[in-house]
């Protein structure tokens, strides 16, 4: 929670005042506490304040942390989406409790190499245990679902995208246990429209979908309040021979980029094209939990090497995201309609109010109160400055969305 540049154990150890690290790599590394029931603490604690929503998704993506050198379990040269390029570092999957009020990272489970695991002196040199096996990014993410199964609280869908769109065996476990999915899936991911007949999705869209009347625009929440996709994406739905399999394909009306969806609907549930639209949306906030883990809670600053002091330092940071992430979506929930210009010449008003609290604002009022490094006047008049700010900032942007069609006409 501090505003520390970096967090690892040195750093942190410092800030709380102790003579050495000895303690914080102490809870990393070597404390008897039971890792898979903290994180059980942490998901439970989300999903009791984010549960009520009335669309709650498992999003599923993986995310790492580049690395120098080979003695961290885990790493291997691999492709990190983090640096969007093939490199040196540590993947990990993980879930997010996302709803359109809020969301949390809810699991984590860290990719191993098969190397890593077939020597048994690297297992021991790395703190891997005998019970780690080699699991597969969309093996990993079974797990995670599993453990929400196990303890009742996997939401009524789930997102993702190729990785796990392309598993055979996760699609399966998703219909087994009667969760619906929205995952991404390739061009060449083929859907049986009529019996005997498979096509590919980009044939589909290509022969079925020729007609512009057979797109919609929908608009669905977003962080900026409802995202009219009339100004960017169009979409359209196909049925296959199971009444309870459909293709979902996005289209970009600029670029005419297409994006396909491989959806399945559990029985006696009923959607609309709507309600799949906004599950594909949901797919996004891990993505932005990924983005404030980093920049506020440490994420991807974790240095230890052994795979239990990696694993209890993505759970303590997961931790800290969730206390935040709940309180933003309560402040949210009680906070005001916000101020919007209704048309593209609206001159804007004295007074645009203040956007909700934020979890990065939360995270610094946090800070506030446990290392008051400033005044207390002077820290919450930035809070306020920057809500002021964030809020105008808002106007404008509207305003210019506003102005955007009347230009292109």
């Amino acid at each position: 929670m501090s505003d520390l540049p970096r967090k690892n154990g040195w750093s942190i150890a410092e800030h709380a005042g102790d003579r050495t690290p000895d303690r914080t790599q102490r809870l990393l590394n070597h404390a008897v506490w039971d890792h898979d029931a903290a994180i059980g603490v942490v998901r439970r604690y989300a999903v009791e304040y984010l549960g009520e929503q009335p669309l709650r998704v498992a999003a599923l993506d993986e995310s790492g942390q580049e690395k120098q050198g080979t003695e961290t379990a885990g790493v291997q040269r691999q492709y990190m989406g983090c640096a969007g390029q093939v490199a040196n570092g540590v993947n990990t999957v993980y879930c997010s409790y996302a709803t359109a009020g809020g969301h949390a990272l809810v699991g984590a489970r860290i990719y191993v190499p098969a190397g890593q695991l077939a020597d048994p002196d690297r297992r021991a040199q790395l703190g891997i245990g005998d019970d780690v096996e080699f699991r597969t990014k969309p093996e990993l993410a079974i797990d995670v679902l599993a453990e929400m199964v196990a303890d009742h609280t996997m939401p009524p869908w789930c997102a993702g995208d190729e990785v796990y769109g392309r598993s055979r065996g996760l699609r399966q476990y998703c219909e087994d246990h009667e969760i619906g999915y929205v995952l991404r899936v390739g061009c060449d991911f083929h859907v049986e429209l009529t019996p005997g007949t498979r096509l590919r999705t980009d044939q589909v869209a290509t022969r079925w979908l020729a007609d512009p009347h057979a797109w919609e625009t929908r608009a669905v929440a977003g962080s900026k309040g409802e995202r009219a996709y009339a100004y960017a994406y169009a979409w359209a739905w196909v049925a296959t021979t199971s009444d309870r399999h459909y293709l979902l394909i996005r289209r970009h009306l600029q670029s005419g980029e297409l994006a396909y969806h491989y959806c399945y609907v559990p029985p006696e549930r009923t959607v609309t094209l709507t309600d799949l639209v906004r599950v594909a949306c949901l797919r996004w906030p891990v993505e932005e939990d990924f983005e404030f883990g980093k920049d506020h809670f440490g994420l991807d600053h974790c240095q230890v090497r052994l795979y239990t002091a990696l694993q209890r330092h993505l759970l303590l940071t997961m931790a800290a995201l969730a206390v935040c992430a709940v309180t933003a979506a309560q402040a949210r929930a009680r906070t005001p309609a916000p101020v919007l210009p209704h048309t593209p010449d609206e001159q804007p008003p004295a007074d645009p109010g203040l956007i909700a609290l934020t979890v990065a604002e939360i995270k610094r009022l946090f800070a506030l109160v446990s290392t008051p490094l400033q005044p207390v006047s002077h820290r919450l008049r930035w809070v306020w400055w920057r809500r002021r700010h964030q809020a105008r900032a808002r106007w404008f942007h509207h305003r210019a969305r506003l102005r955007r069609p009347a230009a292109e006409a």
